[in-house]
């Protein structure tokens, strides 16, 4: 795939969402591919978090179907109210009223819309179709959210965390995410570290984006090696944790596929081939490093990795974004 910074979107499609119309499922990202197949069974479907700010707009990590991005918590405290701050009867009797008032208000937009159809050319009628499904992802939510309204939340045993900046916050952000599992509040969820990745809580005078295009200068190269040394301990300090709880017959690691990586192989040049990934639990074996061809015969696109998470996964789906298959070598 190409597109510079402007393909980092499709990380987890593998379709831009410029040609997200000419592919049968969109632009669906893999954690909203998943969580269709789980229907209400958690609390919470999928859980997107990043940061809404930086040089980029903030978090674009998270897509449905309809092509609209998934907002994303960006906050631990923000993060740790929606899991486990259990709202009052007289909260829940409001937001049920809200809940009846947008059911309401989607009933007469949505009858109104099917008696236009009749009227449409073809063009129109499929940035209707766009419409209806915009409108049944939103009905989904709503059921969900009726759903669970009278289920107290899980007591997670820890106070509420302070917000403090990105840097800092990370191995707490990774801390809840852990207990989210855990309490099977979800079961999916994605984290996006973004290019506002404060590069001053390091000592570097440069920013996290600025020096990522190094321009292979080698104190530029030093900084950056420096501040994805702390990303990658953290990630690290994750995978010990989803061991070290008991999940039943294993551990939470041993039945939670962890995926790590970027949308780009090579910042300093924009190109988005050749991605570093790692890939642990989930059941599969682990603990060597696997090196496909960029081109020609072998060459692997990173959605047959995310055919062969969906199958694992539970989903029986045949193809995924631009897969070509399930992702050959993997047990």
């Amino acid at each position: 795939m190409k597109g510079g910074h402007f393909a980092i979107s499709s990380f987890l499609s593998g379709v831009r969402t410029a040609d997200a119309k000419s592919m049968p499922e969109g632009n669906i990202t893999l954690d909203q591919r998943a969580a269709e197949t789980l229907g209400g069974a958690t609390r919470f479907p999928t859980l997107a978090l990043g940061s809404e700010s930086g040089i980029h707009g903030g978090c674009l990590m998270s897509w449905t179907r309809s092509g609209t991005r998934v907002p994303p918590l960006s906050t631990p405290r923000e993060l740790f109210r929606k899991l486990f701050v259990t709202d009052g009867a007289a909260d829940i009797g409001a937001s049920l009223d809200r809940l009846d008032l947008k059911g309401s208000i989607l009933d007469a937009v949505q009858g109104d819309a099917k008696s236009l159809q009749r009227h449409l050319g073809q063009r129109d009628k499929e940035k209707l179709d766009e419409y209806f499904t915009s409108v049944r992802d939103v009905e989904k939510q709503i059921e969900l959210r009726r759903k669970w309204a009278h289920v107290p939340k899980p007591d997670p045993k820890i106070a509420e965390p302070e917000n403090k900046d990105f840097v800092s916050d990370l191995p707490v952000m990774y801390d809840l995410i852990a207990l989210a599992l855990q309490t099977d509040s979800t079961r999916i969820a994605t984290f996006e570290i973004g290019g506002d990745f404060e590069a001053s809580a390091f000592d570097l005078k440069s920013s996290y984006h600025a020096l990522s295009h190094h321009g292979m200068r080698e104190e530029s190269i030093a900084a950056l090696v420096k501040m994805e040394r702390y990303q990658v301990e953290q990630f690290a300090r994750f995978l010990a944790k989803l061991k070290s709880i008991e999940d039943g017959a294993g551990t939470l690691l041993d039945h939670s596929m962890v995926l790590f990586g970027s949308g780009m192989g090579n910042a300093n040049s924009h190109t988005n081939s050749n991605l570093p990934i790692i890939f642990a639990g989930g059941g599969f074996k682990h603990g060597e490093h696997k090196a496909y061809p960029a081109t020609g015969l072998g060459r692997q696109t990173l959605c047959n990795l995310y055919l062969s998470m969906l199958h694992r996964f539970g989903a029986e789906v045949k193809t995924f974004g631009t897969s070509t298959g399930t992702l050959t070598g993997l047990a």
